[in-house]
């Protein structure tokens, strides 16, 4: 896959490129009723529901949020209140990038149309993307596929969109569950792993692993 120029570099937003900070959040909520294994526990949990919540039809990011911070609430005994899921919910939106994402995109952005497909709402999403530091060519939401990844539907509205299909993407990604997976079985060959750490590698989905965005312009040629 060495040097690959593809027609676009896809992108997951939130974990990838934004600091994904759903777990920062939940502990600022109830960091103060629970002992830290708990917490851990919590954390777990609400990441595992969330995932649940997006595998069916689509529903609004916010009712994911709320509908997950309950269910996590409910399984570890904590009193559950709609405040805090809205909370959780409006954060989004302020989310930063990780530090090495505005270089590493500025090395590749005028030379390969980048974009990104997110599991956002279109309201949340551009106040993320505008932190980046880059231009970027598209920008797709699980609201405009009407699915979240890892369901395929949201990628094959990515490729409808772009007018290309999966031989001509570089996709990159932290996630092998939200995206690397799917990827691979749609026949996405060309993939990068972002290790950002809150997952393991998985070679069976055959991939160039960088540990920052500072390497993605290697892994191209530029």
């Amino acid at each position: 896959m060495a040097h690959f120029r593809p027609k676009f570099i896809t992108f997951d937003c939130y974990g990838t490129l934004t600091n994904f900070q759903m777990a920062e959040a939940a502990r600022d909520l109830y960091g103060s009723r629970l002992d830290d294994a708990r917490m851990v526990e919590f954390i777990k949990n609400f990441a595992a529901y969330r995932l649940d919540e997006i595998l069916g039809d689509w529903k609004p990011y916010n009712e994911v949020v709320h509908n997950a911070v309950e269910r996590t609430c409910k399984r570890n005994g904590v009193t559950f209140h709609d405040e805090d899921a809205r909370t959780i919910y409006e954060r989004v939106p302020t989310w930063e990038p990780h530090p090495d994402v505005p270089a590493g995109l500025a090395k590749v952005a005028n030379e390969i149309p980048l974009v990104v497909l997110s599991n956002a709402m279109n309201s949340q999403i551009m106040s993320n993307v505008e932190k980046l530091g880059a231009p970027f060519h598209s920008v797709y939401t699980a609201q405009q596929a009407n699915a979240y990844k890892p369901r395929f539907k949201a990628f094959e509205y990515m490729f409808d969109m772009l007018g290309c299909g999966p031989e001509d993407v570089l996709h990159c990604s932290s996630s092998f569950r939200y995206d690397l997976m799917s990827a691979h079985d749609l026949g996405i060959k060309n993939k990068v792993w972002v290790n950002r750490g809150h997952e393991p590698a998985n070679p069976y989905y055959g991939y160039v692993e960088i540990a920052d965005i500072s390497g993605l312009a290697g892994v191209v040629g530029l």
